[in-house]
């Protein structure tokens, strides 16, 4: 995908003894949004925005060393040096010790003649690196105002974490000036070094630069235009983290020194083989344990009760990307966990108060958002007409943010319908699910909405369970319903072979647990979704008990 931003300016920070000003210069293509207000928490800010452009640099996927000078050189003398070889075949020991004395002296005093010119060469690196930071930028943050506050959202380089800030409107002294919507933003690396210069005894003020949508296009008006090709990869992402926020999980609430702990007995030692692991061993009403793998170190923390109904171990691969926190842990009130099953993703919500900071983190490192799990179809699939489908997004409009009773309050509707409607508009990039207050919130991620059903048949298993419906070959055991769930147990006909899928679906219509005997289950679980045979079940289901479509959008 293509897409085109233009910006008024650049973003640009000052500071001096009395002020600091950080102004981002927003996209002037999509609606205006902009944004004027005064910090009054400046140091959790600081250290908040500070994490977030950790995450924007982090780049943990597995870089080869760079041999290819090496085998040219070493492809260049291999005829001297195989002729080196046979002529001081014959030579005795003590020539070879002669020889490797003599080497080591030359080591050395080549050592003291290069290293001015190694020393040099490091220099130009470390300027080229940072000279040229901006091209590892891939895309530059999105920033949404709301009526309750202001979030940026961003990605890594890997696209294993993801990154939110939420500042409510109660971190800053006054707002001068506001427009609700969502931009992307220009953001360059020399505006983190700006944001370190914040202070708690200079007034500063953060600006989404109003002024600019005001400027008309003209000869004298200075607009930079970047035309950016969006990968899907960055799109796809997002929308995951949107439907992985939604599905419910294990909440585990840790006092900050005990994240701490956490964290510095990973960077005191490096592990040499796996399992490379985080196993939370969770009983309710006993203190939170943690056993950290493969030294198998047992952590045990007194001050972080576990306040869950249902006792669960859960296995967090990936964790060195935790290490995102350390620094805003020394300013944090408390530190939440939402752990979603083992291999699944987990998030680590840093409350500052009014300011929080949220980490999502795909199952492990090597697998990013885009390809860590078909977790939109753990979403509701309740089947919704256009005309429904607008309506509710009328009612979020409105609202800017609004829970689902608030919306079905609004729009007559029953939860489960307005659910349905809203997974819908998650995966159009039109909406999102705000893990922090437990909210919808619109968030329009890119100007032109997705088109509906553009994202049908994103994965192999949802196209082959809409065939194993049509044709006829999933069919319906036993429906029980224990505690407000629904567990739900079929046959589905898959090449000959019969699978007996098993589901378990709340009363928001998400499923909340499988299994299956089947191949694609056996070997991921839930880690990439639910298999195709699990969909069809799901499919038959609702179409059948529940009264809906069997096409019902994704």
């Amino acid at each position: 995908m293509n897409f085109v931003h233009r910006y008024f300016g650049a973003s640009s920070a000052s500071s001096d003894a009395q002020a600091t000003a950080l102004g981002f210069a927003p996209d002037l293509l999509r609606e205006p949004t902009f944004f004027v207000g005064k910090i009054r928490r400046h140091l959790p800010f600081r250290e908040a925005i500070s994490a977030l452009h950790h995450v924007v640099v982090s780049d943990l996927r597995f870089k080869p060393k760079d041999r290819t000078a090496y085998f040219a050189w070493l492809k260049e003398h291999e005829q001297q040096l195989l002729a080196e070889a046979l002529a001081d075949r014959d030579t005795g020991l003590a020539r070879i010790e002669a020889l490797r004395a003599e080497l080591g002296e030359i080591s050395r005093r080549s050592g003291e003649i290069m290293g001015p010119f190694y020393k040099a060469r490091q220099r130009y690196f470390d300027w080229l690196y940072q000279a040229n930071r901006d091209a590892w930028f891939v895309l530059d943050p999105v920033i949404t105002v709301h009526p309750d506050e202001v979030f940026f959202e961003c990605f890594s380089l890997d696209e294993s974490s993801y990154g939110r800030l939420s500042c409510d409107h109660d971190v800053f002294e006054r707002i001068e000036d506001m427009a609700c919507g969502t931009t992307n933003i220009d953001y360059s690396h020399a505006l983190y070094d700006e944001f370190q210069k914040i202070r708690s005894y200079r007034e500063t003020t953060l600006t989404i630069d109003p002024t600019g949508f005001e400027v008309q296009t003209s000869g004298e008006a200075t607009f930079r235009e970047d035309k950016i090709e969006l990968p899907d990869s960055w799109l796809r992402g997002f929308l995951q983290v949107s439907s992985a926020m939604a599905q419910p999980a294990h909440m585990v609430d840790l006092h900050p020194v005990d994240m701490h702990a956490i964290l510095s007995r990973l960077s005191a030692r490096r592990e040499r083989h796996g399992p490379r692991s985080l196993r939370f061993l969770l009983t309710p009403g006993e203190p939170v344990a943690v056993l950290i793998e493969p030294w198998n170190e047992r952590l045990t923390f007194r001050r972080s009760i576990y306040a869950g109904r249902e006792g669960a171990e859960i296995r967090v691969w990936g964790r060195r990307r935790l290490a995102i926190l350390a620094r805003a842990l020394p300013l944090a009130r408390s530190v939440r966990l939402h752990l979603l099953g083992t291999g699944l993703p987990s998030f680590a919500v840093v409350d500052f108060g009014g300011l929080r900071f949220t980490l999502g983190l795909s199952g492990w490192t090597a697998n990013d958002w885009s390809r860590a799990g078909q977790f939109d179809l753990l979403a509701p699939r309740t089947a919704v007409d256009e005309a429904t489908g607008v309506r509710v997004l009328d009612a979020l409009k409105r609202r800017h943010f609004a829970s689902l009773e608030e919306l079905a309050s609004d729009t007559g509707l029953d939860r489960p319908i307005v659910a349905g409607a809203l997974g819908l508009w998650v995966q159009a990039g039109r909406a999102m699910y705000d893990l922090d207050k437990g909210v919808y919130r619109l968030r329009e991620l890119v100007r032109e909405p997705l088109a509906p059903g553009a994202l049908r048949f994103a994965s192999e298993q949802e196209a082959k369970a809409d065939r194993f419906v049509a044709a006829g070959l999933a069919t319906l055991s036993a429906i029980e319903r224990r505690e407000g769930q629904r567990i739900v147990s079929g046959e589905v006909m898959d090449d000959g072979r019969t699978h007996a899928p098993r589901l378990v679906i709340d009363s928001d219509d998400r499923l909340t647990g499988a299994t299956c005997d089947c191949w694609f289950y056996g070997h991921h679980k839930l880690t990439r979704g639910p298999c195709e045979h699990m969909l069809a079940l799901r499919r038959l289901f609702h179409a059948q008990v529940e009264g809906k479509r069997t096409g019902d959008a994704a």
